[in-house]
């Protein structure tokens, strides 16, 4: 008998632990091939540092809450892999992976957690070792290759719709308006930015920037001073990826190389204040966009549950150094099916929003609207304690 270990990895969303769920709920009906269900403590850190913990041992009651529960329960990192496979930590993971008799390894993430997934799975099969690597996708950036859409990404833009839909109402009460200036998370592509243009037409915002198309800021504040002389207020949607001049000599980068690029709305609200003399209001939505129990997408939540489901039983069935994807049947009624990929077409792969789901730099296309409104559908009953929603807490005891 062999055991398993999974694996969270990168930026969290409001679904990782629903993937974990489906993942664990399918792997203990399995008992005579699957033994120690353990989870990574701090992703692929836990691995190499032997800090394991056995889901087995924790609260019935906390497995069934995940998934209901937003961030990553078994602790997540943004550590990068060396390129080099002879690099010392991976005789570490191979140590860890004898000595727990580890024959299942399922890594949950993103671009560059498909790069370690895939980086693990190379390692295994160079060394002719018995372990079958399987990737399951998340983030809420929607950017992995070869995928329809991304695990978390639907809650997000959920989130980001209804917040942005509630900041419309409250910015129209006052006499004397203000520029509201709200940034959402997207370093490179879009595809979370341009939810905000399924808001109903009572408070849609009046300008969306996607970081796949050019970014001028004497543009910009032309836009912003042709809405506000119409309009008296504003709402102005960018995302956090946008390119222009300013300060990041003080931002930070993390494990995979990247640098935080939040507080652009600070700083172009600044440039309007400045240029225009018009007052203004920032709103980073932050983790809320991916730390949202309230406002979980059911589509989003059941296809989590069903590719955790699906990894387990594609690794009992041989597959190895593969993802799983979803590939779209149609829309109404929403149908996808569920294919496997290599790891090496996904890891550090990159999808943008096409231009085909763009009306105009500000506008998105019947074509988006028409793919994103199927991802969002479906409401979800919490379980709730004096008025706080329950959510997961492990004690995560470390496995000798």
């Amino acid at each position: 008998m062999k055991n398993m270990v999974y694996i969270q990895s990168g930026g969290p969303t409001s679904v990782i632990n629903s993937s974990l769920y489906g993942a664990y709920k399918e792997a203990i009906r399995h008992p005579e091939e699957i033994g120690h269900i353990y989870g990574s403590i701090n992703g692929i850190e836990g691995l190499i540092e032997d800090k394991l913990f056995d889901l087995n041992e924790e609260n019935p009651h906390d497995i069934e809450l995940l998934i209901q529960t937003p961030g990553a329960a078994l602790g997540t990192t943004r550590r990068k892999l060396p390129k080099d496979i002879n690099d010392p930590v991976y005789m570490q993971i191979v140590k860890n992976l004898q000595k727990h008799k580890i024959k299942y390894v399922f890594v949950n993430g993103g671009n560059d957690s498909m790069d370690t997934c895939n980086k693990i799975s190379i390692l295994c099969d160079e060394l002719n070792l018995d372990v079958r690597v399987i990737g399951v996708p998340k983030t809420i950036d929607n950017d992995l290759a070869c995928t329809d859409h991304t695990l978390g990404y639907a809650s997000a833009a959920k989130a980001v719709i209804n917040q942005i839909y509630a900041i419309s109402k409250d910015a129209l009460c006052y006499k004397q308006g203000k520029i509201h200036i709200v940034e959402v998370m997207g370093r490179n592509a879009g595809w979370l930015t341009a939810a905000a243009d399924l808001v109903p037409d009572d408070g849609r915002p009046d300008l969306i920037y996607l970081p796949e198309n050019p970014f001028n800021v004497d543009e910009f504040i032309q836009d912003i001073k042709e809405i506000h002389e119409k309009k008296g207020y504003g709402i102005v949607v960018i995302s956090e990826g946008i390119k222009f001049e300013r300060d990041m000599t003080n931002a930070q980068v993390d494990g995979f190389g990247h640098a935080q690029l939040a507080g652009a709305c600070t700083e172009l609200a600044h440039i309007v204040e400045s240029r225009l003399g018009i007052k203004t209001r920032v709103v980073e939505l932050s983790l809320l966009q991916r730390a949202n129990p309230f406002l979980l997408s059911r589509n989003d939540r059941d296809e989590a549950i069903e590719v955790g489901q699906l990894a387990v039983t594609s690794a009992l069935a041989g597959e190895t150094g593969k993802m799983i994807v979803m590939k779209r049947v149609s829309n109404e009624p929403y149908v996808a099916r569920f294919e496997l990929v290599s790891l090496s077409e996904v890891a550090n792969a990159e999808q943008k929003v096409p231009e085909y789901m763009m009306q105009d730099k500000h506008r998105m296309s019947d074509k988006f609207r028409e793919y994103l409104r199927p991802l969002i559908q479906g409401n979800i009953h919490l379980i709730w304690k004096d008025g706080i929603v329950e959510l997961t807490n492990f004690k995560k005891k470390i496995v000798k």
